[in-house]
């Protein structure tokens, strides 16, 4: 992928990408109708654009008043859009009329179908399942039309590269294509014609990459991810029925969500600042106290929402590690908050003790090894030492000797930070500390510990003697873990973890 739209991805969030994706297919559909390659004119699209994302907004400010939740415009065009793309557009009152049923239970799936404030259900797809059993017209999935296509690969595939759902998506495609084949195999007289179909008529592309990847109803690890692709797979190709209810894509997400909050127990948590330290310049430690028990591995991360008085084009929400240790009380998280910061960072900040922010959609699979006795490096850069905190912080307190080598880089040795807890892991489960500075040597302390200079391959041979035989772990900004990851690989190291967050 080239080095600039590469970028342009990582600095953006996840449903930001998506809220683009989908605004530029909107723009295919436009063109489409005008060109009349799809069944629908321009004034049945923007009738229909404007009736779900008017009412979506509407009903969201409403229903996250009610329920006191703090509001996610993004969201809400998000949902609107994904409907638009699955009921057929209209101009008439009985379409228009469907079409705002399907908003209003879409919005409101979100605060009335759930369970500890989080979510059960996709909420387009709830909708999609609920509509045809009172009565209205099932969902169409019009998107999936040769006009789109090629358009839906491209915003699809970035979207998977963003998030790195890979496996996820890899596991739905081969479960979903046998089940198809399995189910058709006896009327297929051309497989050409049958992987055609399969391709434009079937809404694989859409439904996989848009709709299955949403964070909020999946599970939170690789390893059950896999397993719910293999699912929503299943249900999505074979043909079934529970009495009135038929199978359909829609479904198979539902049951797919369902099955992922079963196994992960999804909750938001409502935390209380309780006190913030400046650690560095620009690096900031947030304590918060939180409304319920939060069972993690050191290393996952949470979404954070607040809600900014004037909110820029990032959004509301943030991914952050959980930089305190699972045997700690209050739950902690490290930002760099730089002096542009976005509007999310600023509110952040601002942030006094006594006042709430929002988290949820517990994740991620940068956890330590199962085996105690894997050997292991750590490679930090910046603020990405907050996973590594959490990590080491619980060997601490279970006084669990590893072996851990912690390579820390930043580019000031100011911005070097969690010394006191380094120190303290050095002498008592001796944790080997390799600390760098990649900047200006300027100002440094008399008898400093650490080197100047940034992370090398003759650094790690030159440090680290059985470096092939270790697991080397890798946290920061996108950038550099790429760095990180592409140096590792030339020296042939075989084993390699990187950080990850669908979103920063």
């Amino acid at each position: 992928m080239p080095k600039k739209l590469s970028a342009f991805i990582n600095s953006i969030t996840m449903y930001r990408l998506v809220l683009y994706g989908l605004l530029a297919l909107v723009g295919n559909a436009l063109v489409a109708s005008n060109l009349g390659l799809i069944p629908y004119s321009l004034s049945q699209i923007l009738w229909s654009l404007l009736v779900l994302s008017g009412l979506s907004h509407i009903f969201n400010r409403l229903l996250a008043k009610i329920f006191t939740c703090p509001t996610n415009a993004e969201s809400a065009t998000i949902t609107s859009l994904i409907l638009f793309f699955l009921f057929a557009p209209s101009s008439n009152f009985s379409g228009l009329f469907t079409l705002s049923v399907a908003s209003l239970v879409a919005i409101a799936s979100k605060f009335i179908i759930s369970s500890r404030h989080a979510h059960l259900f996709n909420p387009a797809a709830i909708a999609a399942v609920l509509l045809p059993l009172f009565g209205f017209e099932a969902a169409l999935w019009w998107v999936a039309t040769p006009a789109l296509l090629p358009l839906t690969i491209i915003v699809g595939l970035l979207v998977v590269y963003k998030t790195k759902r890979n496996a996820l998506l890899t596991a739905f495609w081969l479960s979903s294509i046998l089940t198809i084949t399995y189910a058709n195999w006896r009327f297929i007289d051309s497989w050409l014609g049958f992987g055609s179909e399969l391709l434009l008529s079937w809404p694989l592309v859409f439904f996989s990459t848009i709709m299955l990847t949403e964070p909020l109803t999946m599970p939170p690890t690789r390893k059950l991810q896999i397993y719910y692709g293999l699912l929503v797979g299943l249900f999505f190709g074979l043909p079934f029925h529970f009495g009135l209810v038929y199978s359909s894509p829609e479904l198979a997400l539902v049951l797919g969500n369902f099955m992922a909050f079963f196994v992960s127990g999804k909750k938001t948590l409502f935390l209380t600042l309780l006190h913030k330290e400046q650690l560095a310049n620009n690096i900031y430690e947030f304590v918060f106290r939180s409304s319920a028990p939060l069972r993690f591995q050191a290393g996952q991360y949470l979404e954070w929402t607040l809600t900014p008085k004037t909110p820029d084009s990032r959004g509301n929400r943030r991914f952050f590690t959980i930089a305190s240790a699972p045997t700690e009380t209050e739950i902690k998280v490290g930002v760099k908050v730089p002096s542009q910061a976005s509007s999310f960072k600023q509110e952040l900040l601002q942030l006094q003790p006594g006042e709430n922010i929002f988290a949820s959609q517990l994740a991620g699979d940068f956890i330590l090894p199962s085996d105690p006795s894997e050997k292991i490096v750590m490679i930090a850069g910046g603020i990405g030492i907050t996973p590594f905190r959490s990590q080491i912080k619980y060997l601490l307190d279970k006084q669990e000797h590893r072996d851990v080598v912690l390579i820390y880089s930043a580019s000031r040795w100011q911005e070097l930070v969690y010394q006191e807890l380094w120190q303290e892991a050095t002498k008592k489960i001796g944790l080997k500390l390799i600390q760098l500075c990649s900047g200006s040597a300027e100002n440094l302390p008399k008898n400093w510990p650490g080197k100047m200079g940034r992370v090398t391959s003759k650094l790690i041979r030159d440090e680290i003697s059985d470096w092939r035989e270790r697991i080397f772990y890798l946290s920061g900004p996108s950038a550099l873990v790429d760095d990180y990851k592409a140096l590792l690989e030339k020296l042939g190291v075989k084993k390699i973890v990187t950080d990850y967050f669908p979103g920063f």
